[in-house]
């Protein structure tokens, strides 16, 4: 049996295998951020017995959209549609983690409540783009958050924890990669101040930490889990020193005793992944001298490769993305070495059942 295919325990969940559904952004929600049935039936889909699946970038604050068709839970409204999808997986075996994530400068004003501007550690102009009722536009120049707003931040996560418990979801996953909130703070390309929240690493990584520690007093610590990207630069992201920062805040989630630690692969060596290669996995092998707890190495993995990392013990588990789209039974497939579907790149975002939930199962496939 391969190593994918073995049980693990994440707290006091025990999955019956090691392959991971990534959060994956598919703006298919409905009015309000809303997630409803053709959602459930997404993650219904992929779900499994025993399995793991980590929800899409959900908004935890009114301010903190980028992509108009993500869901939310800074809203009691939102509750009920999340439930529908908790349900779904949970009448298949699986779990399912909710990830809460904060855009920060990656938006625009059409997204933010009254026009406004999008908020941020330091007023930084980039580049990017957000999605709206006018499709793909440029952000909007970001305004720096004043240092007593912050506190209210850390409320509004804890309030989407809340609901997230409500909601029925197995565990909360942070998502402070990919050059969203957390990132902007992190990384000193973006974040300039010079308050308590700016300057060294432990000021910079002090709103990553304090929201983690919140989220604990809701969830408890192996119910909680933090996302990193190392030396990630999607979003006009940069460090002067990615690889002393990041070993920083694993040392400093350390403690903590979470759940896991999902790192997104390969982002140290400033590469990024493309479909053209399968590269060699960088950060979760530095981030295992600084962090003993579970890891969730994601970016770019196959097979062979998932294999070959869970094999050197540098990850305990792989999360996929593309191939979950693609492959609703992927778990089986590469239990029994099954052939994979192709993903549709131009459905990722946004849309119908059209490349989302019409992908077929192996079975089907070969019924055709």
């Amino acid at each position: 049996m391969s190593t994918l295919h073995t049980p693990l325990v994440i707290g006091p969940l025990r999955l019956s295998h090691r392959v991971v559904m990534a959060p994956l952004t598919r703006m298919r929600a409905e009015a309000g951020a809303i997630p409803g049935p053709l959602m459930a039936d997404y993650y219904a889909q992929r779900a499994s017995a025993g399995g793991l699946i980590i929800g899409e970038a959900t908004i935890a604050a009114a301010n903190g959209n980028g992509y108009l068709g993500a869901p939310g839970l800074y809203d009691d409204n939102q509750i009920a549609g999340w439930k529908l999808v908790t349900d779904a997986v949970h009448a298949k075996g699986g779990r399912i983690f909710l990830q809460l994530y904060h855009a920060g400068r990656q938006s625009n004003s059409q997204l933010q409540p009254g026009g406004g501007q999008p908020v941020a550690p330091s007023a930084i102009e980039h580049g990017g783009v957000a999605y709206t009722e006018s499709g793909w536009v440029p952000n909007t120049p970001p305004r720096a958050l004043r240092t007593e707003e912050i506190a209210g931040l850390v409320e509004d996560f804890r309030n989407a924890a809340v609901r997230g418990v409500a909601a029925g979801f197995d565990g909360v996953e942070i998502h402070a990669a990919n050059g969203y909130l957390f990132d902007q703070f992190l990384q000193d390309g973006s974040n300039r101040r010079t308050d308590q929240y700016g300057g060294s690493y432990e000021n910079r990584s002090r709103f990553l930490l304090e929201v983690t520690r919140a989220l604990i007093g809701v969830w408890g610590n192996k119910r909680v889990a933090v996302r990193l990207g190392p030396s990630g630069t999607w979003g006009d992201m940069s460090d002067s020193n990615p690889q002393e920062l990041f070993s920083y805040v694993a040392r400093q989630l350390a403690p903590l005793d979470l759940a896991y630690l999902h790192l997104i692969e390969p982002r140290v060596l400033g590469n990024v992944d493309d479909d053209s290669k399968d590269p060699a996995p960088v950060a979760a092998q530095l981030m295992r001298r600084h962090y003993p707890g579970l890891i969730i190495a994601a970016g770019g993995f196959k097979r062979d490769s998932a294999e070959a990392i869970l094999q050197a013990g540098d990850a305990d588990l792989v999360a996929f993305g593309r191939d979950f789209i693609a492959n609703p039974d992927l778990p089986e497939r590469l239990r029994n070495g099954w052939p994979l579907n192709a993903y549709d790149r131009p459905s990722f975002f946004g849309g119908t059942e059209v490349g989302y939930t019409d992908y077929p199962f192996h079975q089907q496939a070969l019924a055709a």
